[in-house]
């Protein structure tokens, strides 16, 4: 069981971004529309204004103070150094035949979305009471990271959201094992739902599916969240201010920075408190 935790440890770290190993992908590829998350437009191909020679971000240190925050909130769950260094090996978008970067740029969203399935599947055979689809779940695993390995013809032309879509069949009911043991999680299916700026402080959602829930501006604050489905749930300015998120699962880093938090704030193992975030004590 140890051996299992340690692996599952070590790749959850190779589905972080590592910038060091990528030549700023997601500054390039990406676009953005001014708006309070971006100071600029900036259309998909282009570099961003920021973004140096050496592929670093010249106001890492100051983005939210120079307005984007979009930037501080997103993560790439390692696919740039994947299509970087693997994909590519190791020759960036700034060198090549012509197309190279065009293509390089047109992988990189698909490897991103991979690279997504694999933190979900690895965070799902993280939960003991998913063991009956563990097998299947391993299986859906190793296929997801040979498609990551493929050439970037293969991966242009895969159809990513066919392949989402079997791997979210057996994601559901990988949720559904996980809150059976949780009393009263039935009655918590709040899948999709808009909470808006809903008023939930101190709310009792333990094993709740809110799986797609509109969260954005929630007050969360001192809610209890342990054991709920948080996959795809949109916490942006979302208030967790002491809430209790322990055993939450499926929750990404993304998601919780994009959400407001406190030292009070009890996270599962998966995620690392934001910096943003009042400084623990």
């Amino acid at each position: 069981m140890l051996n299992v935790m340690r692996d599952l440890q070590a790749a959850r770290a190779e589905l972080r971004g590592d910038c060091e190993r990528c030549f700023g992908l997601c500054c390039v590829a990406l676009p953005f529309a001014r708006s309070a998350d971006f100071a600029v437009d900036k259309d998909a191909g282009t570099p961003c204004r920021n973004l140096q020679d050496d592929h670093r971000c010249g106001i890492h240190a100051g983005l939210r103070q120079k307005g984007f925050t979009g930037c501080t909130v997103y993560d790439c769950f390692g696919a740039g150094q994947q299509v970087s260094q693997i994909t590519f090996g190791g020759q960036g978008w700034r060198s090549g035949p012509p197309d190279h970067a065009r293509r390089m740029f047109d992988v990189f969203p698909v490897v991103r979305q991979l690279h997504e399935l694999l933190w979900y599947l690895t965070e799902a055979l993280a939960l003991p009471a998913a063991r009956p689809v563990h097998a299947d779940l391993r299986t859906a695993l190793e296929k997801t990271e040979a498609l990551t390995d493929g050439t970037p013809e293969e991966l242009a032309e895969l159809d990513v959201a066919a392949h989402r879509q079997e791997i979210n069949v057996l994601l559901l009911r990988t949720s559904e094992l996980a809150r059976a043991g949780t009393k009263g999680a039935k009655k918590k299916n709040r899948r999709g739902a808009d909470l808006m700026g809903a008023r939930l402080k101190g709310a009792d959602l333990r094993g709740a599916n809110l799986r797609g829930a509109y969260l954005i501006a929630a007050d969360l604050t001192g809610a209890d969240l342990r054991g709920a489905d948080l996959i795809g749930a949109d916490l942006r300015d979302a208030d967790l201010t002491d809430a209790d998120l322990t055993g939450a699962f499926f929750l990404t880093q993304p998601q919780l920075n994009a959400a407001r938090g406190s030292a009070g704030t009890l996270l599962p193992e998966s995620v690392t408190r934001p910096g943003h975030w009042t400084a623990q004590v």
